[in-house]
């Protein structure tokens, strides 16, 4: 007579606290360690839930797919982004290079204030806008 086996159940990740990620879409970053060390890339999109980005010609991996007539996908081995953790980058400023953020707080009309990214090394705003 065959004996029953308890079946265990792996090891579950617990779900962190997402990760408060001071970058943006399409700001410019360069990964400082990794795989990729040097390289330099557009950030494409941020899951600040894991806390990690997917960066334009970084982390390339091929992906098999199968041909699907009826949504216009042709099969074969495509390349695409996968996604580097957040703290593998650092955000480029125009005349230092890879630094950090700093954040300066500018008054608005109303009595309000805005809060606006800016490099550590030279102060220069880092916002796009």
């Amino acid at each position: 007579m065959a004996v029953a086996q308890k079946k265990t159940t792996g090891r579950r990740k617990k779900a962190l606290d997402p990760v408060r990620i001071q970058l943006k879409k399409d700001d410019t970053v360069k990964v400082i360690s990794g795989r990729d060390n040097g390289k330099t890339g557009r950030v494409l999109d941020i899951d600040s839930a894991r806390g990690r980005i997917l960066v334009e010609h970084v982390g390339m991996v091929k992906r098999h797919t199968r041909p699907n007539p009826a949504k216009q996908i042709k099969g074969g081995i495509a390349e695409r982004e996968s996604s580097i953790a957040v703290s593998n980058v650092m955000i480029m400023c125009s005349k230092c290079g890879p630094v950090r953020i700093a954040h300066h707080m500018e008054p608005v009309a109303g009595g309000k204030t805005r809060r606006t990214r800016v490099c550590r090394k030279c102060g220069q705003a880092l916002d796009n806008k």
